[in-house]
């Protein structure tokens, strides 16, 4: 644990407080320039993100929200998601980063932690979405309300770690999100 907060401190430091963070979590327009910091948590760059993924040691959290089949689509057509790829083992939470969640919401996204953090609220958690995305900021922020005490946001997200040319897989939403 001890290695993997030394080694991110060591390659990418927090970035400089040009903004400041919200006192509460982004509400609307979500794809939208977002604040440098995270409050009690630690920003990290491209290459930190792919340091500590190479460990093994971090759980990656993508708060990408999961676009819903349009409910106009004439009957008997075909429905095809567009796949997402992402930073290969994450967990995808889909929906978990808007500003206000529904009770069933929170109750995945504690299941979803749970289950990526083997219980451990020490247990070192990166969240991310797309560059440029509040989802993946509202997610670790809220990570922190639930009591996680390592919380590492990389707000480069997907976009940053694809642009790299680092490992890529394609993802499927963790089952009870909505």
């Amino acid at each position: 644990m001890i290695r993997v907060a030394v080694l991110c401190l060591c390659l990418a430091p927090v970035m400089a407080l040009a903004q400041e963070d919200p006192a509460a979590y982004r509400q609307d327009n979500y794809r939208a320039p977002v604040p440098d910091t995270l409050e009690g948590g630690t920003v990290i760059s491209t290459e930190a993100a792919f340091a500590l993924w190479k460990t093994d040691r971090v759980a990656f959290i993508d708060a990408l929200p999961r676009a819903p089949k349009p409910a106009d689509l004439p009957e008997g057509t075909i429905w095809h998601e567009a796949p997402r790829v992402s930073i290969p083992g994450a967990l995808w939470l889909a929906n978990v980063g808007y500003g206000q969640l529904a009770p069933v919401m929170h109750d995945y996204f504690r299941a979803g932690l749970a289950k990526a953090s083997g219980n451990d609220p020490d247990h070192p958690l990166v969240f991310f979405c797309l560059s440029e995305c509040w989802m993946s900021w509202n997610a670790a922020k809220r990570a922190q309300g639930y009591g996680y005490t390592h919380v590492f946001w990389y707000p480069q997200g997907s976009d940053g770690w694809l642009a790299q040319g680092y490992p890529s897989a394609e993802l499927q939403p963790e089952p009870g999100g909505q």
